[in-house]
């Protein structure tokens, strides 16, 4: 039997001819969750246009607004790296004392979020500002040099935790940020991946229509970064949730006893390994001549499912 799958609308706000690389995991996030804020709008105030971007810098930034050309058919706003979040606060009360209908998308990358931002997005969420955060996470500084951040999974090689002698790459577990936007207690959290569009699209649509603070956490591969095939992205991202390292989950008002988990196998059991994961990526090559430190990831994969209140098992 044939699954019917939701519209998406054919309204562009990110356009063709940005500097994105061939097969960026975060462009086709830009693209998805901007249509998916218009229609959301639309539904929810009659007009698809009704919604304004903070933007931070990063690699996002820097592809979609080389001057004097931009990629964006909404109004945006090119902010610091580290103050999304509170560039889109200031602009949400300022339309909410000039009595403007709408609402107001802020992105960051993991960089500008997990590290330097996490201090605005929390005063953000706290203060509940009528904003959607999206949290576009490459697992790295990508734009600035691919140097480590703390979403960056543990093992991974970049130029500033790079494998060797006595080391493994990095050595620090990813930090899940959508759990700390979960413990403010705001009215929807959600983490995303491109490997299943439909999924994002109706996230990013159930947090634009909620009023108050949403945050998610959307993975998208990063070609270089990862040393993956352009043509690789979307399979590699997929084998992310079906090997569990991704996990695919909704938190509403800060109740983690009550998430909703998507693409979750019914007995906790991946079918597939992490390592047909790890293999597709160059990042992780060295792995494979230190078995212990892909257990160590896995027993890493294991704890994180056992916050999220799971327990699992790994090939």
């Amino acid at each position: 039997m044939a699954v019917r799958k939701p519209p998406i609308t054919t309204r562009e706000y990110w356009a063709p001819g940005h500097a994105a690389c061939a097969g960026c995991g975060c462009a086709i996030i830009m693209r998805l969750a901007t249509k998916a804020f218009s229609e959301a709008m639309e539904e929810k105030y009659g007009d698809p246009d009704a919604f304004a971007i903070a933007h931070a810098t990063g690699c996002m930034e820097v592809v979609s607004a080389v001057f004097p050309y931009t990629a964006w058919k909404a109004p945006w706003i090119h902010v610091a790296f580290e103050n999304a979040a509170a560039v889109a606060s200031g602009v949400e009360a300022a339309w909410k004392k000039l009595g403007y209908k709408g609402k107001i998308l802020a992105f960051g990358g993991d960089g500008g979020t997990a590290d330097i931002g996490l201090q605005a997005l929390s005063g953000m969420l706290e203060r509940r500002h009528n904003v959607v955060y999206i949290m576009y996470d490459n697992e790295a500084y990508m734009n600035t040099g691919i140097q480590r951040s703390s979403s960056t999974p543990y093992g991974a090689w970049t130029t500033t935790s790079p494998p060797g002698k006595y080391s493994i790459g990095e050595d620090k577990p990813k930090k899940w940020v959508a759990l700390i936007a979960a413990a403010h207690q705001i009215p929807y959290v959600a983490t995303a991946s491109i490997a299943d569009p439909y999924d994002l699209y109706r996230k990013v649509k159930k947090a634009a229509k909620i009023d108050g603070p949403a945050f998610l956490q959307i993975h998208g591969p990063c070609v270089p970064g990862w040393r993956i095939p352009p043509e690789k992205t979307v399979e590699v991202a997929k084998l992310a949730i079906e090997t569990g390292v991704w996990p695919l989950f909704e938190i509403e008002n800060g109740d983690i006893r009550n998430i909703k988990f998507q693409r979750f196998p019914k007995d906790g059991k991946f079918k597939k390994p992490i390592e047909e994961y790890l293999k597709l990526q160059g990042r992780f090559k060295h792995l494979f001549k230190r078995p212990e430190a892909i257990q160590e990831l896995k027993e890493q994969i294991k704890a994180m499912w056992r916050v999220l209140g799971k327990e699992v098992e790994l090939p």
